[in-house]
């Protein structure tokens, strides 16, 4: 059985931090998931992706029982927890917490995991941020959260994961009038696409702005893309390319040493 492969952020390698960004090697699922699909939202058999789950907890050292991901919709909102859920996964796009051997995750396949963690203060969170939930705000609101928690915005580190890179992520004019319409600024994270009605957007980019303005300077980008990379990490406009029927998901997850 081999395990499964993570990456890791120099800057959450933390005493009492446990993290990675899983790739989707080492799991047990069938094409068009193979293999480390995590993703309830996905058509995989169920006993095979909570087999996948587990293993990513082990690896992050907790009980498979408590490893969290929410029912995502492309929102600014954020839980705090300390417990697993009781009915369910609530729709909500980050978690937040400060109690121990809880691992929280996001889920992605082309959109943007960020992991957060103030050691200091022993409070970690994970959010899944698209270009609609970058835009509506998740990341300065997973920061918010964080803060009501006690963590300070000059203490927390944090890092995004494999995602859809500007080379790859061509968007219409629309998109590029739908952002700076809310911030003007935003129109630096657009270069020119192959044709003058197209766009290419820097997501990462201005993920890490969005985190900048709200006072996290401690930021690290594995620097990845999941669509260049379709054999190491699920992505959906792979999927949508290679005509696949559907996607799995990228898992990536936090957690503080219990």
């Amino acid at each position: 059985m081999s395990a499964p492969h993570y990456l890791v952020s120099p800057l959450l390698d933390q005493p009492g931090v446990a993290h990675g960004f899983f790739s989707r090697d080492g799991g047990v699922s069938k094409p068009p998931y193979a293999s480390l699909n995590t993703g309830p939202g996905s058509d995989d058999r169920p006993e095979d992706i909570a087999e996948n789950r587990r293993r990513c907890a082990v690896a992050l050292g907790v009980a498979p029982d408590r490893l969290m991901t929410a029912y995502q919709v492309h929102s600014p909102e954020v839980r705090v927890v300390d417990a697993p859920w009781e009915n369910g996964p609530e729709k909500v796009d980050a978690l937040a917490t400060k109690t121990p051997g809880l691992a929280l995750g996001a889920l992605a396949a082309d959109c943007m995991p960020f992991l957060f963690a103030d050691p200091k203060a022993g409070i970690v969170a994970a959010a899944h941020a698209g270009w609609r939930g970058a835009l509506a705000g998740i990341l300065e609101n997973t920061v918010a959260a964080m803060v009501k928690l006690g963590a300070k915005p000059e203490n927390i580190v944090a890092a995004v994961g494999p995602c859809l890179r500007q080379p790859n992520f061509e968007v219409g004019l629309d998109l590029l009038e739908t952002f700076t319409a809310k911030h003007p600024e935003a129109e630096r994270f657009f270069a020119p696409g192959l044709s003058p009605d197209k766009r290419q957007l820097d997501l990462a980019g201005f993920g890490r702005w969005r985190l900048a303005e709200a006072g996290v300077t401690q930021l690290d980008d594995v620097g990845l893309c999941t669509l260049a990379e379709p054999d190491r990490f699920f992505s959906y406009r792979a999927m949508r390319r290679r005509n696949e029927a559907d996607y799995g998901r990228n898992l990536s997850a936090i957690a503080l040493r219990a």
